[in-house]
Order: structure tokens, then C-alpha cells, then sequence
């Protein structure tokens, strides 16, 4: 009996090996193919992912004799704990931060109104045009969720769709909507299951309206704390003087840390981490050596990028499971309607609320140039409407136990937010860059002289948290040009007096504790050695 035991155990560690050898093998294909198709207008390395992850889940279809099309099993702890952090993270370290804060308004606007105004079309149009197909039965709640599930934009595929130095201004407002929008449906979804939706009234509305912002102010706090923790304790006991490994280590932990405390405390770890990432950006990476500088910078690039392609590869073969498609064989019609009427509400949700919201942002802006255009706004709202693991690992939450569902309704839901986020990824992924092309031809040739003085951080040190005021950024606008730095922190612009405020006040009170750009004391070993020795020769 107990060899037996053994047996099975050792036969079902041996499965485990070579799964996770074959998932690496098809990373490292999407990695391969990915470099070859890099100068593709078409395709970008998340479609690549996850059409090789649609190919293989066939392929294992077919071995299997239609049992199994999966290496691994869908999980949200894998999901959430393991595979977003470094993504979300790596976008807040990376981020220009000049564009994010300067659009940050904007970006709150579309990433939390927006949110609920589309949640509010998808989950209304879900409950009159799902009552009249027969897919089972499904309450209140179910469609509540439906529309927080698909008001989730997918913030990783953003990242491959959009360049941030070519088109920043798209970059900053998509993303950053994407990291708030992400933070809004997670919140939003956990109300909705732990409300009680028989008795609807104000104070529900109050107590959620309340809930997200204690949870958006607190989980920001968070992560700059966390971001301010780190960077003291290596300004202070600077661990470059023995070893780069540990600064390294430190800054990798602190980061993970941040996210870990935000789940613990039951708030949003997606803000907190981007929010950890874009102040270590501006203090921890300048209290570090050069060498750590250097690794983590490629470091955190290199676990971001393998996480997309994981999560994409991971959505791709999942989406042939065959548990749950066998349930809607009997009506694939059925199934073809929902995904349809779904994802004209994804279009008409999104429409709703990005193009009021714009012109709204744009009457509070005076400047012609700083307001978004018509195309800019189709560029937005079609970036958009990609749908990822998130709306996925909401689905199986909502509509499945332990990645496993025997209701009818309930596979239908599942099947057809697979469907919707392999279409919205592969059709409007595909079609995004052609269209930046079509609508904006000479964006990136204005942005890059806009914004040459602007580097993405942390590849240069110049850029100050809310952004230098360059004279090349200024250039075209009916505004002075300053003759020096002094001249431009004393002349009263509107647009940039909240910069200059936050620069004085940085330079004041938050370098000399933090550390960072030009307050870093000198230490034998330090990154101010090399300069000062520079000097003295």
C-alpha cells in the first residue's frame, strides 16, 4: 500500500517536471519569435504568447484525446501574488513621471469615474439582453460582477501596445488609467460580494464611495512609505560599502514587501506597488552604487517582462479547457450571442465615459497643447478595450469553485470571458499601433523633440519626481522661456506651480533624509566617490 503511495506521488512529481519544461521551452519560443517579429507594425509579443498558448493548448488537446489542454492550472494566487507585482511594479519604476503626474487628475478621473460609469452600462445591458437567451439562471449580484469584470482594462497589454517614448501622452493617461482602473475593479468586485444586494439603498453607495477612497488614499501611503523605508535604510547604513547583492536584494524585497502588506491589510497591492515603484525610482536607485543601479534597473525589466509572457501564454492555454466548454457544445449559438452582446458593451461602456470625461479635462486646461485631441481620444478609448487576466481571474472567482464549475450559467460566463479577452487582445491589439499611425502620423517625431530632455527614468538621473521644466518642453507655447534655472523656479506659471512647490519642497526637506539626486553623503565606496575624485582631478 505505502509503495503504491509512493508510486503515484513519484509519478505525479515527474508530471509536475515536465510540464513546467515544456512551459519554459514555450517561453523561451515566445521570447525567440517575439525578437524575429520585432519590427512587425501587426503583431506585438502578448499576441504572439498568446496565440503559441492557443496553438499548444490544441496540441495537448489532441494528445490527450480531448481530456486535458493545459501545462498548469489557472490560479489566481498565482496570478495575483506572483505574476502582477513585478509587472506593476517594473511600469512604476519606468514611468515618465513628468507625464503621469502632470495628467494625474485625468488619469483618476478616467481610471475611477470612468470605471464605475462603464461597470454601470456593462452590468445594465447584461441584465436586459442576457434575460432574454437562455443561459440559466444568474442574479443580481452575477451581473453586478459581470460589470465589474469587464470594466477591467488590461494594463499589461498596454505595456506592448504602447510606447511610451513615441507617444507619452497616450502612454501616461492609458497606463495610469489602467493601474487606477485595475485598483477600481478589484474594489468594486470585492463590494459587490460582500455587500448585501437585497437591500439597496443610499448608505451602500456612501459606505463604497467611502470604502475606495480610504482604500486609494491608503494604499498609496503605502507604497510611498514603503518606497521611503527603503531608501533611508540604504542612505543610512549603505550596504554598497560590503556587498551590491544586498542593496539589490533590499530593494527587490521592500518592493514584494509593499505589495504582501497591501493584501494582508485588505487593500489595493496594484497601487501600492506602482506607487512603491515611482518613489524608489526617485530616492532608493540614486542611494545605490552604480553597478546596483545598473542590475536592478535590467533586473526588474527582465522579471516584468517574463511575467507578461507568462500570464499571456498561461490565458492562451487555459482558454481550450474543456471542462468548461463542454457545457456550452449542446449551444455554441448561445455562447457566440453573450460574447458578442458583451463585448458591444465593452465598446459602448468605454465610449460612454472617455470621450465626456475628456472634454471635461480639457475645458480645466487653457493651453491648446496640453489638451487631448479627437484622435487622441479614439486612441484612448481604443486601447482601451483589451481585456486580460484580471477580468479573467475575477470570472473564475465569481463563477467557479476552486477553477472548477457544474452550472450551466455559470461555464457559459467563463467561456465567454475567454472569448472576449482573446478577441479584444488579438483584434485590438493587432489593430492599435496601425491605427496610432493612421490618426497620429507625426507623433513620434513631435514627441521626441518635446521631450528630449526627458528621459524614461531611471535611464537618467536629471528628472526630479514631478518633472524639469525644460525649455525644449516648452517650445511652441505662448510662455516666456526662462534664461536659467532660477529664473524658471521664480516665474509664476500656472501649469507648473505645483512643481515648483514640490521641487523647493524636495530639495528642502525630502533629499536630505531620503537621499537621491545630489544628497546622497559622501561614503568610501559610495556613488559620490567616483564623482568627487573626478572633480579633485
Amino acid at each position: 500500500m505505502l509503495i503504491s503511495k509512493l508510486q503515484n506521488l513519484s509519478t505525479s512529481d515527474h508530471s509536475s517536471v515536465v510540464s513546467m519544461n515544456l512551459f519554459v521551452v514555450l517561453l523561451l519560443a515566445c521570447i525567440v519569435i517575439g525578437h524575429l517579429l520585432e519590427e512587425n507594425r501587426w503583431v506585438n509579443e502578448s499576441i504572439t504568447a498568446l496565440l503559441i498558448g492557443v496553438c499548444t493548448g490544441v496540441v495537448i488537446l489532441l494528445i490527450s484525446r480531448g481530456k486535458s489542454s493545459r501545462l498548469l492550472v489557472f490560479s489566481e494566487d498565482l496570478f495575483f501574488i506572483y505574476l502582477l507585482p513585478p509587472i506593476i511594479f517594473n511600469a512604476g519604476f519606468q514611468v515618465k513621471k513628468k507625464q503621469f503626474f502632470v495628467n494625474f487628475s485625468t488619469i483618476v478621473l478616467f481610471g475611477a469615474i470612468g470605471t464605475l460609469v462603464s461597470c454601470t452600462i456593462i452590468a445594465l445591458g447584461a441584465t436586459q439582453f442576457f434575460k432574454k437567451l437562455d443561459i440559466g439562471t444568474l442574479e443580481l449580484g452575477d451581473f453586478l460582477a459581470i460589470g465589474a469584470i469587464f470594466a477591467a482594462t488590461d494594463s499589461v497589454c498596454t505595456l506592448q501596445v504602447l510606447n511610451q517614448d513615441e507617444t507619452p501622452l497616450l502612454y501616461s493617461l492609458v497606463f495610469g488609467e489602467g493601474v487606477v482602473n485595475d485598483a477600481t475593479s478589484v474594489v468594486l468586485f470585492n463590494a459587490i460580494q460582500s455587500f448585501d444586494l437585497t437591500h439597496l439603498d443610499s448608505s451602500i453607495a456612501l459606505h463604497f464611495l467611502g470604502n475606495f477612497l480610504y482604500l486609494f488614499f491608503a494604499s498609496t501611503m503605502l507604497g510611498v512609505f514603503a518606497g521611503l523605508l527603503s531608501a533611508y535604510i540604504i542612505k543610512k547604513l549603505y550596504f554598497g560599502r560590503h556587498s551590491t547583492d544586498r542593496e539589490v536584494a533590499l530593494m527587490m524585497l521592500m518592493a514584494y514587501l509593499s505589495y504582501i502588506l497591501a493584501e494582508l491589510f485588505y487593500l489595493s497591492g496594484i497601487l501600492t506597488v506602482f506607487f512603491c515603484g515611482i518613489v524608489m525610482s526617485h530616492y532608493t536607485w540614486h542611494n545605490v552604487t552604480e553597478s546596483s543601479r545598473v542590475t536592478t534597473k535590467h533586473a526588474f525589466a527582465t522579471l516584468s517582462f517574463v511575467a507578461e509572457i507568462f500570464i499571456f501564454l498561461y490565458v492562451g492555454m487555459d482558454a481550450l479547457d474543456i471542462e468548461k466548454w463542454r457545457f456550452v457544445s449542446d449551444s455554441p449559438g448561445t455562447s457566440v450571442a453573450v460574447s458578442s452582446i458583451l463585448l458591444g458593451l465593452l465598446m459602448l461602456g468605454r465610449a460612454a465615459f472617455v470621450f465626456p470625461l475628456s472634454f471635461l479635462s480639457n475645458l480645466a486646461k487653457k493651453n491648446q497643447h496640453e489638451k487631448i485631441s479627437l484622435q487622441q481620444q479614439v486612441i484612448i478609448w481604443w486601447a482601451g478595450l483589451m481585456r486580460g487576466a484580471v477580468s479573467i481571474a475575477l470570472a473564475y472567482n465569481q463563477f467557479t469553485r476552486s477553477g472548477h464549475t457544474q452550472l450551466r450559467a455559470n461555464a457559459i460566463m467563463i467561456t465567454s470571458t475567454i472569448t472576449v479577452v482573446l478577441v479584444s487582445t488579438v483584434v485590438f491589439g493587432l489593430m492599435t499601433k496601425p491605427l496610432i499611425r493612421f490618426l497620429l502620423p507625426h507623433s513620434s517625431k513631435q514627441t521626441t523633440s518635446m521631450l528630449s530632455s526627458e528621459p524614461t527614468t531611471p535611464k537618467s538621473i536629471i528628472i526630479p519626481l514631478l518633472g524639469q521644466d525644460s525649455v525644449d518642453d516648452l517650445a511652441g507655447h505662448d510662455i516666456r522661456r526662462p534664461a536659467s534655472i532660477r529664473d524658471l523656479l521664480t516665474t509664476p506659471f500656472n501649469r507648473h506651480t505645483v512643481h515648483r512647490y514640490w521641487r523647493k519642497f524636495d530639495n528642502a526637506f525630502m533629499r536630505p533624509v531620503f537621499g537621491g539626486r545630489g544628497f546622497v553623503p559622501f561614503v568610501p565606496g559610495s556613488p559620490t566617490e567616483r564623482s568627487n575624485n573626478v572633480q579633485w582631478q
